[in-house]
This record gives C-alpha cells, sequence and structure tokens, in this order.
C-alpha cells in the first residue's frame, strides 16, 4: 500500500500510523524547511499546485492521495485533481469540486443551508449605501472568504457597521446568535457518513473571541441539549454536500430557542481533530488512511468507538513531562501536546472530566477551572 500526502506540516498526526502498519508513504511539499520531510520513505519539493503532484502519484503509482492541508486558498485545485485522478483510479481524499466551492465561499455555504431548509442565522447581503435602519444590533459582518476570524465583525451599532465597511465594500450581515459554539467532523465516503462526535467550542460573546483561544471540551455536555441531535444535524448536512473525506461543520446551539443553527462548513482538516480522537478513540486523519485501505466502514467505527471525556486548553508552550510515544496518539487515556510555537494546545483523555482537569493541574501546575 503507497500513500501520497500533498503537505508536510501535519504529516506527523498520522505518520506512525502508516509505520505501524507498512504504509509507504510520500510526501509532496513545496517548502524545502517544512517540517516532518524525513518521516516519509519519500518526499518530493515541487512548486505550488497540483500539477507536480499529480505527475508523482501516476508515477509512482500510489492507491491515494491525502490532503494534509489547513488552508482554504488550495482545496478547490486539490478538488479538481480528484477529478483529473479518476481516470487513474487514484482516489483523492477530499469533498468533489462543487461542495468545496460552497463551502470555501460563506454567502454560498448560507444559500447552501437556506435552499436546504437546514436551520441557520437570518442573514442579508449589504453594502456601504444599505438602508440599514431596520437592522437589528447586535449583528455579525462576514467576508465570503477567509477562515479564522478573518474580516469577520460583530457590530453594536450602525457606527461600528460604519467602520467595517472603511475596508470592505460589501459583507454579508448576519443575526448573532446567543448561545453554545459546537463542531463536529465528519467522516465520509461512498455516500456512507459517521459524525464522530459533538465538541464544545465556548460561548458565543460580543467581543468576537476565537475558539481557539478558549478552553474546550468533548463531548457536549449542555443542559437540555441531546447530542444525538446534533449528529443527526450533521449528518444530514455532509449527505447533502454529498461529501467526502473529512469536513468540519460549525454551529451555534441557542437555548432561547431550543434550536441548533448550522454556521459553516469546511471541507479540510479541522482545528478540533485531537479532540474527536481523545473522545472517541476515532482519529479523522487516520480514517482517511482506512478509506483508501479499504477499511472503513461504519460497522467498524462503531466497533471502535470509545466514550473518553477530553479536555484541551491553550497553554504558549509546552514545558511538562514528555507524552508517550507515538506523541501524537492517546495511550492508557494519555495526552497529546500541538500546535506552533509560543500558541501550543495540550488535549488531555479521561474517563471523566474530573480527571481531564487533574491530568491539566498535574501537567502545568494551574487550575484551569477558576
Amino acid at each position: 500500500m503507497k500513500i501520497l500526502f500533498i503537505g508536510s506540516r501535519l504529516f506527523d498526526d498520522v505518520s506512525y500510523y502508516c509505520k505501524q502498519n507498512n504504509i509507504e508513504t510520500i510526501l509532496t511539499e513545496s517548502n524545502p524547511e517544512a517540517p516532518n520531510l524525513q518521516d516519509a520513505n519519500k518526499y518530493y519539493i515541487v512548486p505550488r499546485g497540483m500539477e507536480e503532484p499529480k505527475k508523482i502519484a501516476i508515477k509512482e503509482k500510489v492507491d491515494g492521495i491525502i490532503p494534509l492541508i489547513g488552508i482554504d486558498p488550495p482545496l478547490l485545485s486539490v478538488a479538481e485533481l480528484k477529478e483529473d485522478l479518476k481516470k487513474e483510479n487514484i482516489p483523492v481524499l477530499i469533498s468533489n469540486p462543487k461542495t468545496v466551492e460552497i463551502c470555501a465561499d460563506k454567502i454560498k455555504t448560507k444559500k447552501f443551508f437556506q435552499e436546504n431548509n437546514i436551520p441557520t442565522p437570518k442573514a442579508q447581503t449589504i453594502t456601504k449605501k444599505s438602508n440599514l435602519n431596520n437592522i437589528k444590533f447586535p449583528v455579525v459582518l462576514k467576508q465570503g472568504f477567509g477562515q479564522g476570524g478573518k474580516d469577520i465583525k460583530i457590530c453594536k451599532n450602525q457606527k461600528d457597521i460604519e467602520k467595517y465597511f472603511q475596508e470592505f465594500q460589501e459583507a454579508l450581515c448576519e443575526e448573532y446568535i446567543t448561545g453554545s459554539e459546537i463542531s463536529i467532523e465528519v467522516s465520509s465516503w461512498n455516500k456512507k457518513y459517521y459524525p464522530i462526535a459533538p465538541i464544545y467550542k465556548g460561548e458565543t460573546n460580543l467581543e468576537g473571541t476565537h475558539p481557539i483561544s478558549r478552553m474546550r471540551y468533548g463531548p457536549v455536555n449542555i443542559k437540555g441539549l441531546n447530542n444525538e441531535r446534533i449528529i443527526k444535524q450533521a449528518k444530514e448536512i455532509a449527505e447533502k454536500l454529498d461529501a467526502e473525506g473529512t469536513i468540519d461543520i460549525d454551529l451555534i446551539y441557542s437555548p432561547e430557542h431550543d434550536q441548533i443553527y448550522a454556521i459553516e462548513v469546511n471541507t479540510r482538516v479541522s482545528g478540533t481533530r485531537y479532540l474527536s480522537t481523545a473522545t472517541t478513540g476515532i482519529n479523522p486523519l487516520i480514517n482517511l488512511i482506512k478509506m483508501i485501505t479499504g477499511e472503513f466502514t461504519i460497522e467498524n467505527l462503531e466497533k471502535t468507538h470509545k466514550n473518553y471525556q477530553s479536555l484541551e486548553i491553550p497553554i504558549q508552550n509546552y514545558n511538562g513531562p514528555k507524552p508517550t510515544e507515538p506523541l501524537k496518539d492517546f495511550i492508557n487515556k494519555n495526552y497529546v501536546v500541538h500546535g506552533p510555537e509560543n500558541y501550543q494546545r495540550l488535549t488531555i483523555r479521561g474517563e471523566t472530566i474530573e480527571e481531564c482537569f487533574q491530568t491539566a493541574e498535574k501537567l502545568t501546575k494551574k487550575d484551569y477551572r477558576k
């Protein structure tokens, strides 16, 4: 079995599994200084774009391609590569171009939700010249493209909107929902869909604090909300999108309206993947490998699905005891350290959330519950 991975930065998330299972690995990477290159059996430094990975995949006769890309701009090119390689019978583990295009554009995503009767915050497109008298504040302004909270602003009054339009000509103006932010990853292959675990990312706030700066946990534990509702809604979205590979769905639960609102969908590697893995024992990136090896089935996932508690905290830089090898796998309810220098996070698995906090206190000498 031979797999080509596009992008090396996240390769250490899966390299240990490939070695354990005698899977030959090839990396393509545009940055010769990128990490993890030496962990693969072979690597190629290539220009940006998908032309060279396509040639290498055919030349090396790989069994499949997995994009380890955490940003949006290259994804449409990868989806087009998927279509190009169908005639070579080389699967590329990403959604089709239409789905990627919908999810990459927040305005198209909103239209998809509305057309498919999926609950989503009310929204309209506004410009500098729009009549703002009927807008009920606060509202959320967004651009069609961007990730990580870029170009998103919570506006509390008309002056906030005017300030936003000093930089932009138009925006998606969305109703502000007070509630709990939730993510759930869905693994999808051959029209089979498996939502892994609902992950809690904190409460919405008028300051617009990004979830990556907060403490997060899994699975969701919100009074009055049955997690099966989240799983059912995530599966419906994945099915209607005709998703493949891995997708990450962002939701907000409003206790006031007892409603789960769909916000965004990402057709790429998720920032909550460590929490998904810690909570269930199911690694969404390893699921991609299993899709290529033929081991991905709903029955297998249901058999291996565990029920742990997980906790993730931002720690800047970690200086505690070294995790058990392999460093990116949860062994004996262990913990994982991940993220770039100065922005590291600690993800912990336990039988109970109290056990997770106890581990966090031991590793960081700090009580994060205060």
